[in-house]
């Protein structure tokens, strides 16, 4: 045999030692390093609002919803479940604490919110509860006239404010009962419900002119040695209300995750300027904290040009690579209708910045748009890459729901 020559021969040695050696050694060394980011599903959302109730509220319209969302490509339900200080399910913590008297359930009876997740599921959709009111009620319910002492106030003595549901006041998120009211309700929901997470909007939140009531202020006496800043914008005062706030997202947060491990935790704040300087709402460390694992940012703005610098701000391009972020978009109102070549410019907009969509809200997609629902419907097929035969509706039936319930349905300000 023809015997290779020495530095040759080597070579074949040392060769076939890595070869031995180096795959346990990749391995070894895998261990220690970071997991690969996942390859992300883009984030497809769509809320279902009070005014959807119609719609929820009958059970085989409500599966035909679920299949026709299903079958567009949607892959996110966000369902309301805490609305105007009342449980949109059957609560034992509201019925127990006497702050509502009734159940809302199906016109066959039914759980509404038992029978959509399970129909959700069925779908590969994920249904993530909407606590829609978070801090903010209105100030004839039971909840604000039983518990006067846990509103917070402005500095004139005021209790109010007006938002998209009209006159509310705010629950102090500082004090300990409302945490545990907040907190008992969540829980309620994820652990009664088995629900794939819970979603806090921008009223788990506070306007800045609040805060001035007894409570508030003598804790801040106490922390500071100083008394609240007369301008509710001060910086520190500002951000002394805002990490109290996160301090109890990021408790109720680990409560969420003990109870259910794998519950997202979906979070749909305004734009972060106006969350954190106007609603004391520091949803870029809630991100960084690990407190969010889902992020959808309203921007609910009537054009491109105001919409498209919004999506590349260093906050939402941080997060995007942090955790799955989209960022929402008012697909119709009754006082003004959104085109769907808008929703196209829109969508397309975020995934050249890597981010999903979500609507606001179900029943706008297809009903208050400016052409036929079945227009719109192949639009959004089309939109996600869906190709099949889309049925003309039948009269009465989906997808044009009927009049809304006369509940308030938020909008925020985007």
């Amino acid at each position: 045999m023809k015997c290779l020559p020495r530095p040759r021969r080597r070579g074949l040695i040392a060769l076939a030692l890595a070869s031995w050696l180096l795959p346990p050694l990749l391995a070894g060394l895998l261990q220690f390093a970071p997991p690969a980011r996942a390859q992300q599903q883009e984030l497809r959302g769509v809320w279902l609002t009070a005014n959807d109730m119609p719609v929820l509220r009958d059970r085989g319209r409500m599966q035909a919803t679920v299949n026709q969302l299903a079958d567009l490509g949607f892959n996110r339900l966000y369902a309301v479940v805490w609305n105007g200080g009342l449980a949109y399910y059957p609560s034992q913590v509201v019925q127990q604490r006497q702050l509502q008297d009734f159940s809302f359930r199906g016109l066959q009876g039914q759980d509404v919110l038992a029978e959509l997740i399970d129909a959700g599921r069925s779908r590969g959709l994920a249904v993530v509860p909407w606590f829609e009111f978070g801090f903010m009620a209105p100030p004839d319910s039971e909840l604000a006239r039983r518990h006067r002492a846990w509103l917070t106030q402005k500095q004139d003595g005021g209790l109010t404010s007006i938002s998209a549901a009209g006159e509310v006041v705010w629950l102090n998120p500082f004090r300990p009962e409302v945490q545990q009211l907040i907190t008992d309700l969540v829980l309620e929901v994820v652990t009664t419900y088995g629900a794939d997470g819970i979603q806090f909007d921008d009223h788990m939140s506070l306007p800045r002119e609040f805060g001035y009531d007894s409570f508030t202020t003598a804790l801040y006496r106490k922390e500071t040695g100083r008394d609240p800043p007369a301008n509710p914008a001060d910086g520190a005062w500002v951000k002394w209300r805002a990490d109290r706030i996160t301090a109890f997202m990021d408790r109720l947060s680990k409560a969420v995750r003990a109870a259910r491990p794998g519950a997202i935790i979906s979070i749909s704040p305004n734009y972060y300027d106006f969350a954190y300087k106007l609603q004391l709402q520091d949803w870029r460390s809630w991100v960084q904290r690990g407190i969010a694992d889902e992020l959808v940012i309203q921007i609910y703005r009537p054009d491109l040009e105001s919409y498209l610098p919004q999506l590349n701000r260093p906050e939402v391009q941080e997060a995007r690579r942090r955790i799955p972020t989209a960022i929402a978009l008012m697909s119709g109102q009754r006082n003004r209708p959104t085109s769907i070549e808008l929703i196209r410019s829109k969508v397309a907009a975020n995934r050249a910045q890597g981010l999903g969509v979500a609507f606001f809200y179900l029943e706008s997609l297809w009903s208050l748009g400016p052409e036929p629902p079945e227009q719109r419907i192949a639009a959004l097929a089309d939109l996600f890459g869906v190709a099949l035969p889309m049925p003309k509706p039948a009269p009465g039936g989906l997808p044009a729901p009927p009049p809304p319930l006369p509940s308030p349905a938020s909008e925020p300000p985007g």
